[in-house]
């Protein structure tokens, strides 16, 4: 178990290390814009001509417009792989690179970030320090409630993409404590592969826990997908599996995320499972209610 540490550590510095700085990638010029208006209209096409007052548009659905500049609200270049074959524009997936609670192997680019909240009681904050390594910090705020223990824990990870942007690798970890509560360290650090972009893809996890100064010798299993139905929602399904003392056991989730493009809301079951066993008793699952504000960028 103590080579397993080592390599865990030597792995994620060595990734760290490479990847805190960034290589220049030349950017391919693209000439498709989204303005949106300061009455609330959004309009999608590609600049004909502009000057300092004004700008002409060619749009899909209205042809040409012109739109002066005093109107604008924002205007933005943005990839014309978002428009569909009717003109509408699918904005980008605001919130793409975690299911529930778990992590894709997709990065947060640079300068973007979210807040998460899980029921009132869970929070993570989660940053893109540069546009493959993020950091985040969670906490359940007991001290509410005149408690003198309170959890946190740091989110660390980084990310690679290796394959035309359709498959990513990441390593990270939950590194937390009890504040309040002396050697009290728990945590998490795993591996994960995606396959697939950020409104559809599949991801295979493994982990390993550890607590009271010792690691897990018994690796959790984590198989997710995220697949976009429409302009805001989405389909997400987040399972555990782990296999001790001959028998399987583990939790299988199935929700929705209606994520309008400044807000990701997901409400779905979970339910526990023990291979071979049934759960009785009318038991369907245990009810899930997230939210996540995405900032920066």
């Amino acid at each position: 178990m103590r080579k397993f540490t080592i390599l865990i550590s030597c792995f994620l510095f060595a990734l760290i290390t490479l990847l805190l700085t960034e290589p220049v990638i030349a950017q391919q010029e693209v000439n498709t814009y989204r303005v949106v208006t300061k009455d609330g209209n959004t309009f999608v096409g590609t600049i004909v001509s502009e000057d300092a007052e004004q700008i002409v548009l060619d749009t899909e659905n209205l042809g040409e417009i012109t739109i002066q500049r005093n109107r604008i609200k924002s205007m933005e270049v943005i990839d014309p792989k978002h428009l569909k074959e009717d003109g509408d524009y699918w904005f980008e997936n605001p919130h793409s690179t975690r299911y529930l609670f778990s992590t894709n192997a997709m990065g947060l680019k640079k300068g973007e970030g979210y807040y998460q909240n899980t029921w009132i009681f869970f929070n993570n904050v989660n940053y893109g320090v540069t546009n493959n390594f993020s950091m985040g910090a969670g906490v359940i705020p007991t001290f509410l409630f005149g408690t003198g223990s309170t959890p946190f824990w740091l989110m660390p990870k980084v990310s690679i993409p290796v394959a035309s942007n359709n498959l990513h690798i990441a390593a990270g970890g939950l590194f937390g404590t009890v504040v309040g509560e002396g050697d009290s360290g728990f945590g998490m650090a795993y591996g994960v592969v995606t396959a697939g972009n950020r409104d559809n893809n599949v991801s295979l996890g493994i982990g390993y826990g550890y607590a009271d100064g010792s690691w897990s010798d018994i690796p959790l299993i984590n198989l997710n997908g995220m697949y976009r139905i429409n302009k805001k929602l989405y389909l997400i399904s987040e399972n555990y599996f782990v296999s001790a003392g001959g028998e399987t056991v583990g939790l299988l989730s199935g929700s929705l995320r209606w994520a309008p493009e400044n807000l990701a809301v997901d409400f779905g079951l979970i339910r526990p499972f023990v291979v071979g066993e049934s759960i009785g008793g009318g038991f369907i699952g245990v009810p899930w209610l997230g939210v996540a504000i995405p900032f920066g960028k």
